[in-house]
């Protein structure tokens, strides 16, 4: 009777699940290899694991976990060499999508046997039948998972957070198949559709829990990152305290130097005293050549730098008006200017060449909008990766949230960050619309 005998799952529904599970997790983040590659890819995946499952299907129970956990391999595969993410999330997307796809081809063939239509259909009907309700099944966990997902998929899962996910798929795996393995236990059914009925609540409940996972590690995610954020924001700012302090004991230093050279002046050998004179006259212009952006924020920003690429030989140059940045919070203009510089600096003590160490800065107004340029030349090469540059410090946990810090305060302006490599020229570019009062400001200075 059909209320008690449910069919076995074919086992090519099983492999369309699977591949479809990954689906969920390949569409929308950016992929590894160009789309011609990517389809053929995506074909492959589905015809290995089709030919996988359909030539275990009947092998002894003995066989049938180390199958499945090979099964699993082949998604976590799937989903890595399609997407541009690491291998730990990729495993961690995995993960989740065996579990939608087991609920998936449990729902489906559920719903497909219990209106008792599987037995007369053709088999493209019922194939037909089960794309349809896969697909149903698909959109909505596409839907719900992707609310809270990380757009580049970059979730940077620690080990513990994925141990703690991999126990609980085992655990979702375990309860849902019980019945399947013995059906003489308190926690199992003895029919078909009992059985059926087990798997898929105990699938929609391993869903479930690992919803709240993936959105915890999410939020744990969002969270380190503006901390590290914030960090660096206060490290900036606390920076151009520091270096105005220090300039302006400079400044006070420098300005009791001309009284003295007001009295060398009376030194009566006229070549000892012009001689002396002309040294101390060069060493105040080293720091009378401060920038005058005209924003003092900037001023101490760029004289802090220029003084130490001066340092280390760097040849730094800048056109600024720093007025247009009147608009723009003091830890703001630290945060860009800052890590900007930061960034750039580090890149040119790389360099062997001394000649070939160069930045250029520029601040000005195109139409409508504020935009500051960063450029630095490079000889090395770039690591780019999800969107961001890989650190190649040690302590890579620590670093690597100075071009984060720059995208999260110009965003605070709606603005945006562009990066262009070209002929080894390293090019920041931060485009920010100008408000009405801000537009208003630069109208009259301009």
């Amino acid at each position: 009777m059909t209320e008690h005998y449910l069919p076995d799952i074919p086992r090519l529904y099983t492999a369309l699940a699977e591949w479809m599970a990954c689906l969920i997790f390949i569409l929308p983040f950016k992929k590894r290899f160009s789309p011609a590659v990517t389809g053929c890819l995506v074909a492959g995946a589905f015809g290995i694991q089709s030919v996988f499952l359909i030539s275990t299907g009947g092998v002894r129970l003995i066989f049938w976990i180390p199958c499945m956990i090979f099964a699993v391999f082949l998604m976590v595969a799937f989903v890595f060499c399609c997407c541009e993410i690491r291998l730990t999330d990729a495993a961690y997307f995995g993960m989740i999508a065996f579990v939608a796809a087991e609920f998936m081809a449990s729902a489906g063939w559920q719903i497909l046997c219990y209106t008792g239509k599987e037995a007369w259909m053709s088999w493209w009907q019922q194939g037909m039948a089960i794309l349809l309700i896969y697909g149903v099944i698909a959109v909505i966990l596409y839907k719900i998972l992707h609310i809270h997902m990380p757009k580049d998929g970059q979730m940077e899962i620690t080990r513990r957070e994925y141990f703690s996910g991999l126990l609980i798929g085992i655990a979702v795996f375990a309860v849902s198949n019980m019945s399947y393995v013995n059906v003489n236990t308190p926690f199992t059914g003895r029919y078909s559709f009992e059985i059926g009925n087990i798997r898929t609540m105990v699938d929609v409940a391993g869903i479930a829990i690992l919803y709240a996972h993936l959105i915890q590690c999410c939020e744990l995610r969002v969270r380190k990152e503006l901390e590290a954020v914030q960090n660096v924001l206060q490290n900036q700012y606390a920076q151009y305290k520091q270096s105005k302090e220090s300039i302006e004991l400079i400044n006070y230093k420098y300005h009791d130097l001309k009284h003295q050279i007001a009295v060398l002046r009376s030194e009566a050998d006229p070549g000892k005293r012009e001689a002396f004179l002309d040294k101390m006259e060069a060493d105040i212009k080293k720091y009378e050549s401060q920038n005058k952006t005209g924003n003092k924020v900037l001023d101490t920003v760029l004289t802090t730098k220029s003084l130490y690429c001066a340092k280390h030989n760097i040849t730094f140059t800048c056109v600024a008006d720093g007025t247009l940045l009147d608009f723009m919070d003091v830890m703001d203009i630290c945060s860009i200017f800052g890590n900007a510089l930061d960034n750039a600096i580090e890149c040119e003590l790389k360099i062997p060449d001394k000649e070939k160490r160069l930045i250029h800065v520029s601040v000005s107004k195109q139409k409508n909008f504020l935009l500051l340029r960063f450029e630095n030349y490079y000889d090395t090469e770039l690591n780019y990766q999800g969107g961001a540059f890989i650190t190649t410090k040690r302590d890579k946990e620590f670093h690597g949230y100075g071009l984060k810090s720059i995208r999260y305060t110009v965003n605070k302006y709606d603005g945006a960050v562009s990066i262009d490599t070209k002929e080894n020229w390293f090019d920041l570019k931060i485009l920010i619309p100008a408000s009405e009062n801000a537009q208003k400001q630069i109208d009259k200075i301009v």
